[in-house]
């Protein structure tokens, strides 16, 4: 369907301005769907009012978006297909982007509407595995599903496996810890009325709140970012498609390294090695004799993306082979993010929108999931010792993450936390929500895969 439309005609771009507005929608739904983690525990022991922490937490997400820089906004970009994300008509890149937003926009609002904590990266990157599939299927991919990143596959699942249950032993170990030592009671004990906890643990309580908030925008609020930059360039490819900031000295380097690239992909390119050399080599003679990007005629720069993003893809191949030496891969990886600098940007306007998406999110709609976290997951009412528990093993664990680059899920080490000192207390967890959640953890990956596949394939 969309690829029988004309480049740059008018329904074109319409898809693209539809494709724009999905976006944001996704990033205004991440922000009340993923967010609620970190506020389910100061609202549900009195530690803040109900919109002082809603407010609170959007203004740290906004924060975290605007100084966390911009490598993790790219992260999610690199799972799509080079030959999709920009062929030189750009049709079936519209197609792309709306059945990534629209798979990914429909699960976040399906598990909001029955109140179930779920990772919105999760479901986008379903959504992105999805379209990976459908193109190496049916666009030409010829190798099946091996045109899908794997790794990241592997990734969401260790991180389903693992994140749940690190929440639950370590909140476990910490609110037991907080029984054996604390001796005020009152903090075992459900709020009175609107009754605050003890000023030292109402801190506590509200600094991980404010440090899970923004990570959450450091890290997942950003995914959406590179995402937001991908319709832009479709609608406005001469203004967007390369970063024209590059500098002679950037440009110098970057020659250096597709002549690198070059002879790399040519000694020990996989799959994918054709395309990438013919685009390297396509990128060398065009970038030599520049002195800034502005120079390359404004028709030409989609083509040089797309240059650009299967050279980046066949360097790829190579740092993920195993039949490659080590030496080449360490090369091809060195080379790899050195050269993504090249595309890897976004002006201050797109993380400002991007922000304001994420942070207004927050403060709408949190009442479903909160609800959940606070009152329907354990058979008592969350107390304050308990919330404390779990956020406290929620900003450890993402710091943890950070550092290392370990796959964590905040949503599901918030919720396996808060289920770890219920069972700490004797209270108990009500199975029946417990089942209906870890349902729709399992489910989010292969649901989003298919539903962003068949859209794709309606579409292109």
């Amino acid at each position: 369907m969309l690829a029988s439309l004309a480049p740059g005609s008018a329904a074109t771009i319409a898809v693209l301005v539809g494709c724009f507005i999905l976006v944001l929608f996704f990033e205004f739904s991440n922000g009340f769907h993923d967010t609620a983690n970190a506020v389910a525990t100061v609202i549900y022991t009195n530690s803040l009012r109900p919109v002082a922490a809603v407010i609170w937490s959007g203004i740290m997400n906004f924060i975290g978006v605007i100084v966390g820089g911009i490598a993790v906004a790219y992260a999610l970009v690199e799972l799509i297909p080079p030959e999709v994300l920009s062929p030189p008509d750009g049709n079936l890149a519209a197609g792309m982007l709306v059945a990534v937003f629209a798979a990914a926009l429909l699960w976040n609002i399906g598990t909001w509407w029955l109140g179930i904590p779920n990772s919105s990266s999760h479901a986008l990157i379903g959504a992105l595995i999805g379209i990976a599939i459908e193109n190496s299927f049916v666009g030409g991919g010829g190798g099946g599903v091996t045109g899908v990143d794997w790794g990241q596959v592997w990734g969401v699942l260790g991180s389903l496996l693992v994140s749940p249950i690190l929440g639950f032993v370590l909140a476990l170990g910490v609110f037991l810890l907080f029984r054996q030592f604390i001796r005020q009671r009152q903090l075992f004990r459900p709020p009175e009325g609107d009754k605050p906890p003890v000023w030292w643990m109402r801190l506590l309580l509200v600094l991980t709140c404010t440090g899970v908030s923004f990570a959450h925008g450091t890290n997942d609020g950003q995914k959406s970012i590179g995402l937001i930059m991908l319709t832009i360039i479709g609608l406005m490819p001469a203004s967007y498609a390369l970063n024209l900031e590059m500098t002679h000295e950037q440009i110098e380097r970057a020659t250096r390294q597709m002549q690198s690239a070059s002879e790399l992909i040519e000694r020990a390119g996989g799959a994918r090695k054709q395309q990438g050399l013919s685009a390297a080599r396509a990128l060398l003679s065009r970038f030599a004799p520049l002195s800034q990007v502005g120079d390359i005629p404004a028709g030409e720069r989609p083509a040089v993306r797309n240059d650009l993003n299967q050279t980046l893809a066949s360097l790829r191949e190579v740092k993920e082979s195993s039949s490659v030496p080590e030496a080449d891969r360490k090369s091809a990886k060195s080379l790899h993010d050195e050269l993504m600098r090249s595309v890897q940007y976004a002006p201050w306007w797109v993380r400002i929108l991007s922000a304001l998406c994420l942070g207004i999110g927050t403060m709408v709609g949190y009442r479903r999931i909160v609800k959940t976290l606070g009152e329907r997951l354990g058979k008592s009412h969350l107390v304050p010792a308990q919330g404390a528990s779990a956020e406290l093993v929620a900003a450890g664990l993402i710091s943890f993450a950070g550092f290392t680059g370990y796959p964590v899920s905040t949503t599901h080490v918030v919720t396996g936390g808060i289920a770890g000192t219920m069972v700490g207390s004797g209270a108990g967890i009500q199975r029946a929500t417990l089942w209906m959640i870890a349902a729709a953890w399992v489910l989010t990956l292969p649901a989003t895969i298919a539903l962003s596949c068949g859209i794709f394939y309606c579409l292109s």
